[in-house]
């Protein structure tokens, strides 16, 4: 098995699996054009992808991370992750942030990998998404932000 990262124009960012991180497609698209996408391919299968913007000179956020269903559990959203982590951490940024739901496998897929929740924004699901969303039949209220500050001071 090969796994190939690598960053493709946003015009070729697969939506439909971008899907599965953030259910709207209207948010997608309208930081879409300010981001950079990252795609993860297995043995030429594309099986996940990311999209990170930035917010500072020094500052980036990932906006959304994603494997397809038939693909999760195998390591890719954490190969992604990590990549995502030294290309920025190598490119000169202070910090990499996220946000998320307050339960849940994504909240410890990133303390696995150092983020540390650095605020809450409250009801963010209830005033940015028209429907409700759900994770294992609980409705999601507030986001997390989460920091992964490269020199190891949270700001």
């Amino acid at each position: 098995m090969s796994i190939l990262i690598q960053e493709v124009p946003v015009i070729n960012a697969p939506i439909e699996l971008l899907l599965l991180a953030d259910p709207s497609e209207d948010k997608i698209r309208s930081y879409l054009s300010e981001s950079k996408c990252f795609v993860v391919s297995s043995d030429t299968v594309l099986v996940g992808a990311c999209l990170v913007q930035p917010r500072s000179t020094d500052t980036y956020e990932l906006m959304c991370i994603a494997v397809h269903p038939a693909h999760q559990k195998f390591g890719y959203g954490t190969a992604l992750l990590k990549w995502v982590i030294d290309f920025y951490h190598n490119s000169g940024a202070r910090q990499l942030e996220v946000g998320t739901g307050t339960f849940g496998y994504q909240l410890a897929f990133y303390q696995r990998h150092g983020f540390r929740v650095t605020s809450i924004d409250r009801d963010f699901f209830i005033k940015n998404y028209p429907e409700p969303i759900s994770e294992d039949g609980i409705q999601l209220f507030d986001m997390l932000r989460l920091t992964l500050s490269y020199s190891g001071n949270i700001t």
